[in-house]
């Protein structure tokens, strides 16, 4: 199927790898988790924040609906942390710390850039992008547009960052399920093309074998070669059959996401890829991101331009 676009879906790529940074800080900054901390949620890891401020725009969710919409996380872990989630703090209160952390995050990062002419451009363009998301089949995406704009420009930026990011990962389970590929396989294929080594997703909590059902479905399927061991390191790497569907579900992902983005001119998405640079590599230069991470920002995929 190909789908008509403004915008190619490696620009469209590029414009998710520009804006994820700038909505992770609320996972990784310091500040973050002072906000959760002070709501009573553990802060020994990122997993209980992680967990309430993504779900919080959902409103009291339980573990049945946040497994549904967060996919690939172990069913136990997503029981385990939703089980006192909104005992500890309402959703509001949630949403409420959560936009205080950001906003505390980046004006740390960014400092006097948080006043600059540029960063406000960038978020009105941005936010031009997020209020012409689609939300019909994008559960997560609609509940946080549904969310209030805040005033500052670097929260504007944050909250469209937000939005879109949801909305493309909406799309990516969409990806994800028309290529047949179930919670624990698209990680396994995800480890199996190089985005990150199989020990970086084991934070997912899936059992050593869960992993290895799922590493044998795929090798049934000719999309990962078969390898020794009986534990997740010793998987195999990707077939030529398994990055080509891993490409697949890539280019459809970006192709579903690039909608919002018709809202820009080719000139306006290049004036916003060239004014998000200076603060992402202030995000990125501060060291509160992982190196490397799961989702695959850094893949190459052979249908970008």
């Amino acid at each position: 199927m190909t789908y008509s676009s403004a915008h190619e879906p490696g620009t469209v790529r590029k414009l998710w790898q520009l804006l994820e940074p700038v909505h992770a800080v609320v996972h990784f900054a310091p500040e973050a988790y002072e906000e959760a901390g002070a709501l009573g949620y553990a802060t020994d890891d990122r997993w209980p924040m992680y967990f309430a401020y993504r779900a919080a725009p959902l409103g009291p969710a339980d573990a049945t609906l946040v497994n549904a919409l967060f996919y690939s996380f172990s069913p136990r872990m997503v029981e385990h942390y939703l089980a006192r989630a909104w005992h500890t703090a309402r959703p509001a209160r949630v949403l409420a710390a959560r936009a205080v952390g950001a906003d505390r995050a980046l004006h740390a990062l960014l400092g006097e850039r948080t006043a600059s002419p540029e960063l406000a451009e960038a978020a009105r363009l941005a936010r031009r992008a997020a209020e012409a998301v689609t939300t019909a089949g994008r559960p997560l995406a609609a509940a946080n547009a549904a969310l209030p704009w805040p005033s500052a420009a670097h929260t504007v930026l944050w909250h469209a960052a937000t939005i879109l990011r949801e909305h493309r990962g909406d799309g990516h389970l969409a990806a994800l399920q028309a290529h047949h590929l179930d919670p624990v396989e698209s990680l396994v294929l995800q480890s199996g093309v190089g985005a990150a080594p199989a020990e970086w997703f084991e934070s997912r909590q899936w059992s050593a074998g869960e992993w290895q059902a799922a590493r044998g479905r795929l090798a049934a399927r000719g999309l990962l070669a078969e390898a020794g061991g009986g534990d997740s390191s010793g998987d195999g790497a990707a077939t030529a059959a398994g990055l080509a569907l891993r490409t697949e579900v890539e280019k459809l992902t970006d192709e579903l996401a690039s909608g919002p983005w018709s809202a820009l001119t080719p000139q306006e998405v290049a004036r916003l890829a060239d004014l998000l640079l200076p603060p992402v590599l202030d995000i990125v230069g501060a060291g509160i991101l992982p190196t490397r991470g799961t989702l695959g920002i850094g893949m190459k995929y052979d249908y970008e331009g």
